[in-house]
């Protein structure tokens, strides 16, 4: 089916936090848990961290849990240094955060095995998703939409779509660029900071992007 001006609908979500069986003692038991644990495993932990940690430095639940419960801060700033928007796939998000453990553990083997002093528990989701009544056909529309969107929904259609979308950007300008041929004001949402800004600000800079174009 052609999708081409389709409008565009905003959808909320909710997600169900599971506890999953493994967890990891020790930075090695980390690496092997990272290994074989589930897709939505490192999406919870990555992309829907960076909504729980409000992007602080250490925004990856694994980051986290490499400085406060292994002590680790070198580790824990190298994975703190992994930016999702570099991955498009699981298999990429998954080597770009074993890697930097692996190197480590490498050079410090005797970390492998050290206790941390809580374990790490592997977690996923369940999302839940509900369209919202409004839906947008113009620009001016799509930013009067994002305007009244709360919080977790801004998350949802910014940052957790670029492992739906399989592509280096978001919903926003997804269907700004393949609807309304706008490439233009797509690219300048795509360059906005994700790490650098909460959701409200990052809210303010897409509504600053589109609205310089609506008012041009």
């Amino acid at each position: 089916m052609d999708d081409t001006h389709a409008p565009f609908r905003f959808v909320t979500a909710s997600y169900l936090v599971l506890i999953r069986p493994e967890r990891a003692w020790t930075l090695g038991e980390l690496a092997e848990g990272l290994r074989t644990c589930s897709n939505a495993s490192l999406f919870h932990h990555t992309f829907q961290s960076l909504e729980r940690h409000h992007y602080t430095r250490f925004s990856s639940d694994f980051a986290q849990w490499t400085l406060t419960a292994c002590n680790e801060a070198q580790l824990a700033e190298r994975l703190a240094s992994v930016d999702v928007r570099d991955c498009v796939t699981f298999e990429e998000l998954r080597d770009a955060i074993v890697t930097p453990i692996a190197s480590h553990l490498s050079m410090s083997p005797a970390s492998a095995n050290r206790a941390a002093f809580e374990p790490f528990f592997f977690c996923e989701h369940e999302s839940i998703e509900v369209p919202l009544g409004p839906q947008a056909s113009t620009l001016r529309e799509l930013a009067e939409g994002i305007r009244l969107l709360d919080l977790q929904t801004i998350h949802h259609h910014f940052i957790n779509s670029r492992v739906r979308l399989h592509l280096k950007t978001n919903d926003f300008s997804h269907w700004i660029r393949h609807n309304l041929g706008l490439t233009g004001v797509a690219q300048r949402l795509d360059r906005i900071d994700i790490y650098m800004n909460t959701l409200d600000d990052l809210r303010r800079e897409i509504l600053s992007a589109i609205r310089s174009e609506v008012y041009a």
